[in-house]
């Protein structure tokens, strides 16, 4: 058995960007002796391969000293020795071997030693749910965001349904049976809700039906993550994934619906919105404009930009000073303030085609002077302790506004002014709609709004008011859209 090397590597790169690894000339000293505090010490060993196989190797880093680092090649090599002569069982040890995580502690040799000496495979079958949270902990450098999906579509669908399947038994079957288990589960809860007897609404009070779009994220976690299975260096834990076989119903987007004279008096009779996304007629966004511009003129030019223009909530809340052009009307979208959980955080619009220039209109290009001219009151009057934040829209003593607080703030003048609700983000949709019903295309709805396809743009919006007898201009024709009692200064 090969005694395999001890050595220190580092994350130092090239002019290149590659990482140098062990070529790193930091790592010695002059006298060809190791740096005392540069790099970090590994191993690697030789393994036994199985017939046909080609070589292959173990290697393991990141130890604080050179003993750790050889005390874990040794447990390494007892390991191995378990078994003797028997060549086939050391390529299992060696499988054992390599499917530990880096940074993982090596299995226990005692725990090896009784499964070889009672004739039993070395390895304990990983379980999809082992593997799913060994997954999940080793994501790096992706948005918290969607580490925080993972966890949820891990813990509450996957691990119950799939945990207790070895990875490598798992089979289409036994996913299509978890979305069956999914769907049947969704309809007990709507025959629950549907029930005369209070007591069994009662019971599903709390309780969320999984939608088509949620499925659809669902599978894409899993998938994800039995592809990095497959792809795992050195050694596969599986050879095919049984996800990327299994067909869910389409997953369409919600259509936008109007809040129509009907629709308004069957929601106050029921209390049941026709759709998830739904938007006001021109008169109902130009009463919550005027009720807005009354008891929030804070936001109401916030509010204003996104009805108009169509931006999402982060965009317009991170919209900064450099990015608003009076002189020629047009405002640039290139980051957004977001949250991950409560705290606020900057980022980059969601893709390429999201970083745009929009023009104004008349409307909204008058609300946001009035408010450059009242935001510069506001820093007179505070002195030299306003802070400079950058941002274009700023609560009266300068700091920024939390996403949260402007969506708060949204819905309580919707409650107040006693319109049909709607979401925030349902502004962004009053803009499209109103925009297509002043006669524009799809193509211009979906740059508006920065969609990265024209499909996504196409599947939300369908609905066109068909009362509206308007001019067929764009942008200033869609602000023309809403009504207003008084006209906005210019």
């Amino acid at each position: 058995m090969a005694d395999g090397s001890v050595f220190k590597r580092c994350a130092c790169r090239d002019s290149d960007g590659r990482k140098l690894g062990s070529r790193c000339p930091q790592l010695r000293r002059t006298g060809g002796s190791w740096h005392p505090t540069h790099g970090r010490w590994a191993y690697q060993l030789e393994l036994p391969a199985h017939p046909g196989q080609r070589r292959r190797q173990l290697r393991r880093s990141t130890f604080d000293s050179r003993d750790a680092a050889t005390g874990d090649r040794d447990h390494a090599r007892a390991l191995l020795a378990l078994a003797g002569d028997d060549t086939a069982l050391a390529a299992e040890i060696a499988d054992l071997l390599l499917a530990v995580n880096s940074g993982a502690p090596l299995p226990e040799r005692d725990t090896i030693a009784r499964r070889v000496r009672a004739g039993l495979p070395p390895s304990v079958a990983t379980t999809v749910g082992e593997y799913l949270n060994q997954w999940l902990a080793s994501r790096r450098g992706i948005e918290p965001n969607t580490v925080r999906a993972y966890e949820s579509h891990i813990r509450i669908h996957l691990v119950p349904h799939l945990g207790a399947i070895p990875l490598q038994r798992l089979r289409v079957d036994h996913i299509e049976a978890m979305f069956t288990a999914i769907t049947d589960r969704n309809t007990t809860i709507e025959i629950a809700r549907q029930s005369d007897d209070p007591q069994i609404r009662a019971t599903m009070r709390g309780q969320r039906v999984t939608g088509p779009a949620t499925m659809h994220r669902i599978r894409a976690t899993l998938r994800k993550a039995l592809n990095d299975a497959i792809r795992r260096s050195n050694n596969r834990l599986i050879d095919f994934n049984p996800a990327a076989h299994v067909e869910l119903p389409s997953g369409t987007r919600p259509k936008a619906r109007v809040w129509t004279a009907k629709a308004v008096a069957a929601w106050k009779t029921t209390g049941v919105r026709p759709s998830p996304v739904m938007v006001w007629n021109p008169q109902q966004a130009g009463e919550f404009l005027d009720h807005a511009e009354s008891h929030d003129p804070d936001l109401y030019p916030l509010f204003t930009l996104i009805l108009h223009r169509g931006l999402r909530r982060g965009e317009a809340v991170g919209l900064t000073d450099t990015a608003v052009d009076f002189d020629n009307a047009l405002i640039t979208v290139s980051q957004q303030l977001s949250t991950h959980g409560y705290t606020p955080v900057i980022k980059k619009v969601k893709s390429e085609s999201g970083n745009r220039v929009i023009s104004l209109d008349s409307h909204t290009l008058a609300a946001l002077r009035a408010y450059h001219v009242r935001r510069a009151q506001w820093k007179l009057a505070h002195g030299p302790t306003w802070p400079d934040t950058g941002f274009f829209f700023v609560r009266p003593d300068g700091r920024p506004w939390h996403p949260e607080a402007v969506t708060w703030r949204f819905e309580c003048l919707v409650r107040d002014a006693a319109l049909p609700p709607i979401r925030l983000h349902d502004l962004r949709h009053c803009a499209a709609t109103f925009l297509k019903a002043a006669g524009a295309d799809l193509k211009d709805v979906q740059e508006l709004l920065g969609h990265s396809s024209i499909t996504i743009t196409g599947d939300t919006y369908t609905t066109v008011i068909a009362e509206l007898d308007v001019e067929r201009a764009k942008a200033e024709a869609a602000a023309q859209l809403v009504p207003r009692r008084r006209r906005p200064a210019a």
